[in-house]
């Protein structure tokens, strides 16, 4: 597909914006548009978010059962996911939303980090 068919007048401008929508995820363009959050699919969020969740309960589980004399132990670091600004999540069960105002609105977006922990929650 010659995309300066459009310029030619070959290509129409609904052909053109359907191609384009219609990208794979790994796509030059969706990786310039969307950065790192556009290889992670709602699986990875996901998978991210229970690995957070199970090192949560550990701690806990290694919290209460610990000696009372024992130093406390350091709440566990969320996975880094992508378009949360610093990479990290807070631990409090709101990771940040990699969609925004300019998020499509007609449901073909994946869930952000906030959306799927609230899900968990």
């Amino acid at each position: 597909m010659d995309l300066l068919d459009w310029h030619r007048g070959r290509l129409s401008s609904r052909r053109l914006a359907v191609l384009v929508r219609h990208l794979p995820r790994d796509s030059a363009l969706a990786r310039e548009v969307h950065g790192d959050a556009a290889e992670w699919g709602v699986t990875d969020y996901l998978l991210a978010t229970a690995v957070d969740q199970l090192a949560e309960a550990n701690w806990m589980f290694a919290t209460v059962n610990q000696d009372e004399d024992a130093e406390p132990l350091e709440y566990p670091t969320p996975l880094p996911r992508p378009g949360t600004g610093n990479d990290t999540g807070t631990g409090t069960g709101d990771f940040g939303a990699t969609g925004g105002a300019d998020a499509p609105q007609d449901g073909t977006a994946t869930p952000g980090p906030a959306e799927l922990a609230r899900f968990f929650s």
